[in-house]
């Protein structure tokens, strides 16, 4: 574990980095002007370059290795975060956040397949657990700056470069030896759905509503009256919600048929969505604090609900496949909802995000109900584990998708 100290400090340093931008962005983008809708479908332009970029990434790292890959992708991050405040403009910015996104993904999935390198697979699932921790932790962190910093704007541009080409000083520090990345098939989406419809309807649909949340919600809490520190705080208690909730909402569910854990949560958070609604809850700050805590702590989970469904119905050797193949549909997903969601609130104001989360949520826990009326109850034992939406390497990380070597 100690020889991987660097590159868990190369990741904290990216996703503090990445937390940042995310919500600077969307401020940045208020303040220049930038309707809901354009704001909507700039920040849809990472999550297309995230997905894309699970394409790219993996043969460039085969062919240069991975510390030139690590640092060609953390170059490229570094110019398009300090390109933003340059050239603001809502065509530029989409490319930018097009290219980040591409670039990211690759950093990441340097780094994730360097993790596999572990040969023990006890020690593989500590690994994918603290990398989780810090993920969130991270993302966490990153908002305190925004909101703390007490820095200009075009200043904490240079911040997040910065945090980036620092990863990639403690990256290159790192002394573990550097694996292969192996060729990863992946189910079409007809096959996915045959083997797992829950899951793959709970992935899609949890990435249109978690796409929006993390491309809106700041342009959401700036629409209705915070101030910098304020939109810091409103993504900081989501966060920490997720951080918070997750591991008890799994336990609850385990030995549990996740489609029933998966509706009720759907539902939960639909509910507290709509109470966003509330007249008296958008002008009494403490109770949409409160509100956007449960929401994350609900929200959060429901991708890895997704994952741990997909892990009781197949076999073990598809697992890898399989939850690589939810990932790209959760990928799908975050990039369409933002857009959907910007121009949602561009035609009836800031509620409609809270809004649009409801009928996401809403319809997947009518899909999983339905399901459930005519299809029996079954209940697994696969542990459900606490995650963010990551890249297909670090999904290797996880006991269960080893596997068993031949005897």
């Amino acid at each position: 574990m100690l020889r991987l100290t660097t590159l868990m400090l190369g990741v904290a340093l990216l996703l503090t980095g990445s937390g940042l931008l995310g919500t600077l962005l969307a401020v940045r983008g208020t303040e220049a002007g930038f309707d809901d809708r354009t704001l909507g479908l700039v920040m849809s332009g990472y999550f297309a370059g995230f997905f894309f970029g699970t394409f790219i990434g993996p043969p460039l790292i085969r062919r240069i290795g991975h510390i030139r890959a690590f640092s060609f992708f953390a170059a490229l991050a570094a110019i398009a975060v300090l390109l933003h405040p340059v050239w603001v403009h809502a065509w530029t910015w989409g490319v930018l956040r097009l290219i980040t996104g591409i670039a990211l993904v690759g950093l990441y999935t340097t780094i994730e397949s360097w993790f596999n390198a572990e040969p023990d697979a006890s020690r593989r699932g500590r690994v994918f657990s603290l990398y989780m921790m810090i993920n969130l932790s991270a993302l966490a962190l990153g908002q305190v700056l925004f909101g703390w910093g007490g820095m200009a704007h075009a200043t904490l541009f240079t911040v997040a470069a910065i945090l980036v080409c620092a990863a990639v000083m403690s990256v290159s520090a790192t002394r573990a030896e550097q694996p292969q990345i192996p060729q990863m098939s992946r189910f079409t989406m007809r096959q996915l759905y045959a083997l797992a419809p829950a899951a793959t309807v709970g992935a899609a649909l949890s990435g249109l509503a978690m796409g929006a949340f993390w491309g809106l919600s700041p342009v959401y809490a700036g629409r209705v009256g915070l101030d910098t520190r304020g939109v810091a705080m409103f993504m900081l208690a989501a966060i920490v919600g997720g951080a918070l909730l997750q591991v008890p909402l799994g336990r609850i569910s385990n030995g549990r048929d996740r489609r029933a854990a998966l509706a009720l949560v759907a539902l939960a958070a639909a509910g507290v969505a709509l109470c966003m609604l509330l007249p008296g809850v958008q002008h009494e700050h403490r109770w949409l604090f409160g509100l956007y805590f449960l929401f994350g702590g609900l929200a959060f989970s429901m991708y890895p609900f997704a994952v741990a469904h997909m892990l009781d119905y197949l076999p073990r050797e598809h697992l890898l496949s399989g939850c690589s193949s939810l990932l790209l549909v959760n990928g799908v997903g975050s990039a369409i909802g933002p857009a959907l969601a910007g121009g949602a609130m561009q035609r009836f104001g800031p509620q409609a995000l809270p809004m649009y989360f409801a009928v996401m949520l809403l319809a997947l826990a009518a899909y999983l109900l339905a399901r459930l009326r005519f299809a029996r109850h079954r209940a697994f034992e696969a542990p459900f584990r606490p995650m963010l939406r990551t890249t297909p390497s670090a999904l290797e990380l996880m006991p269960e998708t080893e596997t068993p070597s031949p005897s």
